[in-house]
């Protein structure tokens, strides 16, 4: 028995070396294919008018929209409602000031569980399943490592699609396809200014970039994440988590590095976070005498964990390094958020700009932080509330009440809609639009639900709202989850089995969505475990709920 145990263990060590080792090949791989960046040169905002525009009696300027886009945050992160990093350590009065001061959409919904799906609802105004953007567009090598290796703490080990990884596009054509109309393109078409800062993620290849799809100004970064400071850099404090493989490829492969309209990488001369919100700020300068569409997708608080060191030391309270870092990020990216709101309010234009704040999903189980979707289960990549249940603001303050609460169910989708309705921009007509326009709720003009359904699709795993109930399938397990949200909205009962009328009527009303919607552009290559009660890093238990993501 003794030789047995012995050559177990000899073969757990000797998996876990060639575990590490074909991790920092591919690494390595992924360093030696970055492009050169330039040095870092400041960027020369168009300029607009030197005086506002005439505005005739009866007559109204349309109002400027900034909408802000969080990357992972998770619905505890802010102290808006009572939560916050660590115990409410960490308070977000700027990002609170958006919701206190406008209207709090309570069951505000991602448009999906991941990020460029989610990005691709916000940008058209649709269903991504509509037009084949089901899937997050990913390396091969990345899906690969990721697929390979189990971790040592799962239960269920993941899985690579090996024969579908020889047919894979390049990751930058995994796109929201040109002929899609954007919400840029639209304003646009109605005499705004458009600037896109950030985060792109919805396709490299020339009529997939933000500058193809209607932004007048882009500065950012095309790919899925970034690196906010050099690793090494003075100023920093990097967590790295030993548990998760994704973040030993980010540390690796990431540049820092931004792109303005499709020039040459160049290098930030600051913090990623602060770098974007002092160009938001010269841009909301430059644009002050005409009205702009601002879209500014910070890549805070997405991984690689990195603070600066004036945020980490700033929280001496937080003993835990990695809770620590977190939160300090969190510190940064409240700030920023409040220096745009400032710069509004300096340039006169704080009364008639829309500003909405939501995150793209909920936070991810990968950075092993186990308190930031509460009061909600699970995780970034499941249908559970903390994944695609978010916080969702927008202040108005000459058309909104301040202070106001909305329980009904909205979602990402119907941010396209709002902002064209309240610019006058008709939407197109000769496809369907799937969100729609929040403001008259929000006011009570109009009452009822803005939606009666909603739907969620992720391969073969999804999710429907109706009315107060919400189903999950998932065909891989088998598994049927059915939840009242109106008596358990964190999902504690599942009702699937006592209610069998309910489960057969919210999946005839899938089928019948997904009868309009299309085949994926590109096929999933990965297919992991997503534990929905514990974070990555925790070991799994038998008798855990789990789900796999399709991505």
């Amino acid at each position: 028995m003794k030789r047995w145990i012995g050559v177990l263990a000899v073969g757990v060590v000797a998996a876990a070396v060639l575990w590490h080792y074909k991790l920092d090949l591919l690494v390595k791989l992924a360093v030696l294919r970055q492009p050169h960046i330039e040095a870092y040169h400041p960027v020369n905002w168009v300029q607009g008018p030197q005086s506002p525009p005439v505005v005739l009696p009866g007559q109204t300027r349309p109002p400027n929209i900034v909408f802000i886009l969080a990357d992972d945050m998770g619905y505890n992160d802010i102290t808006f409602n009572g939560g916050g990093v660590a115990g409410g350590v960490v308070p977000t009065p700027n990002i609170n000031a958006i919701g206190s001061g406008g209207v709090d959409f309570t069951n505000g919904y991602a448009g999906n569980a991941t990020c460029a799906p989610s990005r691709a609802a916000i940008m058209t105004g649709r269903y991504p399943t509509r037009f084949g953007f089901e899937f997050t567009p990913t390396p091969v090598n990345f899906s690969r490592m990721v697929g390979t290796f189990k971790s040592p703490n799962s239960l269920h080990p993941p899985h690579f699609a090996a024969d579908k990884a020889k047919g894979m596009p390049d990751v930058d054509s995994e796109a929201v396809p040109s002929s899609e109309i954007t919400i840029a393109e639209l304003l646009k078409g109605r005499g705004y200014h458009t600037i896109h800062l950030g985060k792109w993620h919805l396709g490299g290849i020339k009529g997939s970039r933000p500058e193809d799809q209607g932004f007048d100004e882009s500065l950012g970064f095309i790919a899925g994440a970034s690196l906010y400071l050099p690793v090494k850099d003075p100023n920093v404090e990097n967590s790295r988590q030993s548990f998760d493989p994704i973040d030993k490829f980010l540390w690796a492969s990431l540049p820092w590095s931004v792109q303005y309209n499709g020039s040459k990488p160049f290098h930030p001369n600051a913090y990623m976070t602060d770098y974007l919100t002092d160009n938001a700020i010269a841009g909301i300068k430059a644009n002050r005498n005409r009205p702009f569409f601002m879209y500014l997708a910070y890549n805070g608080i997405h991984t690689p964990l990195q603070a600066t060191k004036a945020d980490y030391d700033a929280l001496p309270q937080i003993k835990d390094h990695r809770l620590r870092v977190y939160g300090a990020m969190v510190r940064n990216l409240d700030r920023n958020v409040g220096r745009v709101l400032a710069e509004l309010k300096a340039q006169g234009l704080d009364d008639n700009t829309i500003v909405i704040f939501t995150s793209d999903n909920g936070g991810a189980n990968y950075i092993g932080l186990p308190d930031i979707n509460r009061p909600y289960r699970g995780w970034k990549a499941s249908f559970f509330e903390g994944g695609v249940h978010v916080p969702f603001f927008m202040r108005w303050p000459a058309q909104l009440p301040a202070g106001s609460r909305y329980n009904n169910p909205v979602a990402h989708i119907d941010i396209f809609a709002t902002a064209a309705a309240a610019a006058g921009a008709k939407p197109p007509t000769d496809r369907v639009i799937d969100g729609v326009d929040l403001a008259p709720y929000a006011e009570g003009k109009v009452q009822g639900r803005p939606h009666q359904n909603l739907f969620w699709r992720s391969g073969d795993y999804r999710m429907a709202i109706a009315g107060d109930w919400k189903l999950q399938t998932l065909d891989q397990l088998h598994k049927t989850w059915l939840y009242n949200l109106a008596t358990d909205p964190t999902e504690k009962q599942d009702l699937s089995t006592s209610q069998p009328a309910k489960v057969a009527e919210l999946k005839a009303l899938m089928a019948a969505q997904d009868k309009q919607f299309v085949a994926p552009k590109w096929p999933s290559l990965l297919s992991g475990e997503i534990p929905i009660d514990h974070p990555l890093g925790v070991k799994d238990q038998p008798t855990d709920e789990y789900i796999y993501w399709a991505n």
